[in-house]
């Protein structure tokens, strides 16, 4: 017979994965595959305790990772469209054109903000900061910024256009978790995404203008990296068509991966027609990466990259943290922890903040982002109903620190996938994730402030339904 678990034991898988990913990322320095590893063999030793058979460990396991297999894939093309790109040409034009017009005053805060247009037309974070991320860091690295801040200006433009793209999978999923509408979801995320942005931007340029994290730009080093350049791939406007291409596809509700797939095989066309790559070559690119030796070490830093074996790493991370998710989510070790937060909610403030909170104990224990968005939704619906909040603001919430704010979390998903495609450790480009900072703060604020909080009445009815549909 199967026993409820405790709070503490609830929390003792939670806390040996933290405690294993401090070691690992402080002293071990080996990544985060072990501490999730270890994450899962706690959670599997308290579902054993509690009563439940290695084979229905299994199957949690199995049905966690199956929830995550549409973003293995995802992962994989968007491997072979960084290394089909680059030996495409249209990586490297993205760059030696950029290092040709951006004024470097005004660099900083521009990638935040072309990096935002462009993750809001895709509708993905993921591939605006494999392409356009890309063309930035070697751009930045010309003009002699610090890469951790480039990396973080990349990465809070591209979370600020997934967060509000209706193309976006985390944008669609969160108002259904918390039962409200998608177009109600992204207007009401207005209020808090904008301002945080605004404020993002003020202190990249600030920053950005700041000599203790830049240098003025090197003409010759901007030159270096130009001729380079020219010296490997053939450079044409024209070539700059694929990202406008994608933008289209994505903007026609291409699913994503088809949609990726085309643009990724479109690459391999570039590079066998433009470049005069062989095939057999090509598929050696999509498979290892691209690979060159241009006697220009800028240029071979950013350019040896990509390909289908490069994302085997972050699968692997993907697959370890939804296992462990799932077997979390269906002993029911989050909806003890969530329960033991909502006793002390007494106040729309507290809520809010609970909220965010409870969000990040998934973020850090799974590290991905369809569970911190999913589960906390779904375990706090009913309590917004109860109070006569709008489930607009939970939606609100859970997109604010499960999509957003799991940046700072440095063996999640979205940190370990930009870790690998811009070659820049969490510690650098973290700090200066300021819009990942901003939001969930924000969030708070408006909480205890009850600033853009909508009041909605629910029937009794619609509270009962609630109650039985939340089991977890």
């Amino acid at each position: 017979m199967k026993k409820e678990l405790t709070f503490v034991m609830s929390i003792i898988p939670i806390l040996a994965l933290i405690s294993a990913a401090a070691s690992s990322i402080f002293i071990w320095k080996a990544g985060m595959h072990i501490p999730l590893m270890i994450g899962v063999l706690a959670a599997a030793v308290i579902a054993k305790t509690c009563g439940w058979t290695w084979p229905e460990v299994e199957k949690m396991m199995v049905n966690g990772v199956s929830r995550a297999l549409p973003a293995v894939f995802i992962l994989l093309i968007i491997g072979i469209i960084v290394g089909t790109w680059i030996a495409g040409g249209v990586i490297p034009t993205m760059i030696y054109y950029g290092l040709s017009i951006i004024e470097p005053s005004l660099f900083v805060p521009l990638v935040a903000l072309i990096t935002g247009i462009v993750s809001i037309t895709l509708g993905s974070s993921f591939t605006s900061i494999a392409t356009i991320g890309i063309a930035f860091m070697a751009i930045g690295e010309g003009l002699g910024f610090a890469p951790g801040l480039v990396a973080g200006a990349v990465i809070s433009g591209a979370y600020f256009g997934d967060k509000l793209s209706p193309l976006s999978d985390t944008t669609n999923i969160a108002p259904v978790m918390a039962e409200t509408d998608l177009f109600s979801h992204i207007k009401h995320m207005l209020w808090d995404t904008i301002p945080a942005f605004v404020i993002a931007l003020i202190l990249y340029w600030f920053v950005g203008n700041s000599g203790a994290v830049t240098q003025a730009a090197d003409t010759n080093g901007i030159d270096l990296i130009k001729t380079g350049l020219e010296g490997v791939f053939t450079i044409h406007p024209l070539l700059l068509l694929m990202p406008v291409f994608t933008i289209i596809l994505m903007m026609k509700r291409v699913p994503a991966i088809p949609a990726l797939t085309i643009v990724g095989l479109l690459g391999a066309v570039l590079a066998v027609i433009v470049q005069g790559s062989s095939v057999s070559a090509i598929v050696q690119v999509m498979t290892s990466g691209f690979s060159v030796d241009t006697g220009v070490a800028a240029v071979d830093s950013l350019l040896n990259k990509g390909g289908l074996m490069s994302m085997l790493g972050t699968v692997g991370l993907l697959v370890i943290a939804t296992a462990l998710g799932g077997i979390l989510e269906e002993t029911g070790s989050f909806e003890v922890v969530t329960r033991k937060m909502l006793a002390s909610v007494h106040s729309t403030g507290t809520l809010i903040s609970t909220t965010i909170f409870s969000t990040f104990v998934v973020a850090f224990a799974s590290g991905a982002q369809f569970l911190a968005i999913i589960l906390p939704a779904r375990t706090f619906v009913h309590k917004y109903k109860e109070m006569g909040i709008d489930t607009k603001n939970l939606s609100r919430c859970v997109e604010a620190a499960g999509t957003v704010g799991i940046n700072l979390v440095p063996w999640s998903v979205p940190v370990v996938f930009a870790v690998g495609i811009l070659g820049v450790s969490p510690g650098e480009f973290i700090p200066y994730a300021f819009f990942a900072f901003l939001v969930p703060l924000i969030n708070i604020i408006f909480g205890f402030t009850g600033w853009t909080i909508t009041k909605k009445k629910y029937s009794d009815e619609t509270e009962i339904k609630t109650k039985g549909d939340i089991a977890l």
